[in-house]
């Protein structure tokens, strides 16, 4: 199993926000928690992609 892993603190930080806002707000799209983190922690268009990316792993998890 593979384990994607944040660099850099700004990213580390915005992954554990989007978790808990999601667990608070499961039926809002995860999306928007992204675009809000991006603003919080200054992230860049880079960072964001990545977080999407996650997101869609963490809700799509590959059937072993």
């Amino acid at each position: 199993m593979t384990t994607i892993q944040p660099r850099g603190e700004k990213l580390k930080k915005a992954v554990k926000w989007i978790s808990e806002k999601r667990k608070e707000n499961p039926d809002v799209n995860p999306s928007k928690f992204v675009d809000d983190a991006g603003f919080q922690f200054d992230l860049s268009p880079k960072d964001s992609e990545f977080l999407l990316r996650l997101i869609r792993n963490d809700d799509h998890p590959n059937s072993a």
